[in-house]
C-alpha cells in the first residue's frame, strides 16, 4: 500500500478533559496507528492545540515567538505518541524541522523513507520550523517530500458537506470533490497554502471524523470513510 500521511489534531489527544493528554486516548490512537501501519507505511504530523491554541500564541508580544511556542507544543505531542506506540510494542521515530538532542532528529527525507520501509511510524513535530505556517501546511509539505499518495485530515465531522450539518438538516455529505470544486465551493478544507501544495503535488486529501474509536484505523484501511478530494 502506498504511503499515507495522517494529520492528527492535538485536541484529540486530550479527549476534552482537563489534562493535555488522556492516557486512554493515547493508547487507542497508538493501537489504531499500528493497525494502519500493518497494512503499509504511515507518517503522522501532529498539532499542538491541546497545549496552546493558535489564537492565544499569536497574541504574544512577538507573534513569531508565539508561533514557536506552538511548534514546541507539537513536539510534546509527538513524543507522547511515540511513547504510546512503543508501549504497545511498535516502533516510532520523531522528526522535527531541526534536531534536538534526545527529543527528535532533524527531518531527512532519505532517513524517514528508510524508517517507513522498515515499518517504523514516522511522527513529524515542530511544524515547518518557521512561524506563520500552520500544521496543515507542515502536513502537506511532509506529504509532498515523502511522496504520500493521500493526506488524511481528521476533523470533527465525517467529511465535506454542502452546508454546516449542525445548522442545516438538509446538508448533504459529498463523497468526492475535485480540487477545483473544493475551491469553488469555499469548503475551507484546509488553509490555502496547504491545499495548493497538495493540488500541485497531486496528493489526494481525505477529510474524515477522527474522534470515534476505530476512526483512525478505518481511515488508514482499504475502505476509508469521509470525503476524498483529488484531481
Amino acid at each position: 500500500m502506498p504511503l499515507r500521511l495522517l494529520k492528527l489534531s492535538g485536541e484529540v489527544l486530550a479527549g476534552g478533559g482537563p489534562e493535555i493528554h488522556d492516557p486512554a486516548i493515547l493508547e487507542r490512537v497508538g493501537r489504531e496507528l499500528l493497525a494502519g501501519a500493518a497494512q503499509g507505511p504511515v507518517a503522522v504530523v501532529v498539532g499542538g492545540g491541546n497545549i496552546i491554541r493558535g489564537a492565544a500564541h499569536r497574541a504574544a508580544a512577538d507573534p513569531t515567538r508565539g508561533d514557536r511556542q506552538g511548534m514546541l507544543a507539537t513536539l510534546i505531542n509527538a513524543l507522547a505518541l511515540q511513547d504510546a506506540i512503543e508501549r504497545l510494542g511498535g516502533r516510532a521515530a520523531v522528526h522535527g524541522p531541526y534536531g534536538i538532542p534526545n527529543v527528535c532528529t532533524p527531518f531527512e527525507r532519505a532517513l524517514a523513507l528508510a524508517q517507513l520501509a522498515e515499518g517504523v511510524i514516522v511522527i513529524c513535530g515542530g511544524g515547518t520550523g518557521h512561524p506563520f505556517f500552520t500544521t496543515d501546511t507542515a502536513a502537506a509539505l511532509r506529504a509532498a517530500e515523502l511522496g504520500a499518495s493521500v493526506l488524511l485530515k481528521g476533523s470533527k465531522v465525517d467529511g465535506v458537506y454542502t452546508a454546516d450539518p449542525v445548522r442545516d438538516p438538509q446538508a448533504r455529505r459529498l463523497p468526492r470533490l475535485t480540487y477545483e470544486e473544493a475551491l469553488a465551493g469555499r469548503y475551507a478544507v484546509m488553509d490555502l497554502a496547504a491545499f495548493e501544495l497538495c493540488r500541485q503535488a497531486g496528493i489526494a486529501i481525505r477529510i474524515f471524523a477522527m474522534t470515534q474509536p476505530g476512526a483512525i484505523a478505518a481511515a488508514l484501511g482499504p475502505d476509508p470513510p469521509g470525503t476524498l478530494i483529488a484531481g
